[in-house]
């Protein structure tokens, strides 16, 4: 349920990363071929409901983002599309996430198209963080932890994918060939950034945090 003061106890959470500091770590040589920087989201929304209401969901989601032609909403799990409140991924087949750019409530403009009978808005901003990963052995570090496909003609540019590791669930967003944001569960957010961190060692490695 969302309330004015939202945005103030969205502030008071504490970042998972809070007591990590910008590191690097090259390679005997010197290099750095990886770059993780870790960050807290200020907005994410949870949006779903049940077998046999998504029709009456997608259609209320359509009319609170006001998506047209030019941008239609996500069709299968693991579409993205970007929309004027920020990122909206298709993560299950009854089931939206939609990353806010920080300009508006996104949860109370979502409360307003989809009602109870229609579906459930979640905030889960506390929930949810964010690690990026980039640099030409990115594929490689991930490789290492995810049992994915990554060539591109399985894992698109704007694809999104729920993967995990060590049994902690994670959805990867491909943004360009060596680019991707991680999305994680703030719980487990910190030794998921050490992960990422130990297995890209041996290419060198550079971390940044934004708390």
């Amino acid at each position: 349920m969302s309330d004015s003061n939202t945005p103030a106890l969205a502030a008071a959470f504490c970042s998972p990363f809070f007591s990590r500091v910008a590191h690097e770590h090259p390679t005997r040589e010197g290099v750095v071929q990886v770059r993780l920087r870790a960050e807290r989201l200020s907005s994410v929304t949870l949006i779903s409901t049940w077998m046999g209401g998504t029709q009456a969901l997608c259609a209320a989601l359509g009319q609170a983002l006001a998506a047209t032609d030019l941008f239609p909403l996500p069709v299968t799990t693991g579409q993205t599309a970007q929309c004027p409140l920020g990122l909206l991924m298709r993560t299950g087949p009854h089931e939206f996430m939609l990353i806010g750019n920080g300009t508006a409530d996104v949860a109370a403009a979502m409360q307003a198209h989809i009602t109870p009978d229609i579906g459930a808005v979640l905030d889960l901003s506390h929930a949810r963080c964010r690690v990026h990963i980039e640099g030409p052995q990115a594929v490689a570090t991930l490789g290492k932890l995810f049992a994915l496909d990554f060539r591109d003609a399985t894992f698109a540019i704007g694809q999104l994918k729920l993967s995990g590791h060590h049994h902690v669930p994670c959805s990867l967003h491909r943004l360009g060939v060596d680019s991707f944001d991680l999305y994680l569960l703030s719980t487990y957010a910190h030794g998921q950034l050490e992960s990422l961190q130990d297995a890209a060692l041996e290419y060198g490695v550079a971390v940044t945090v934004a708390n």
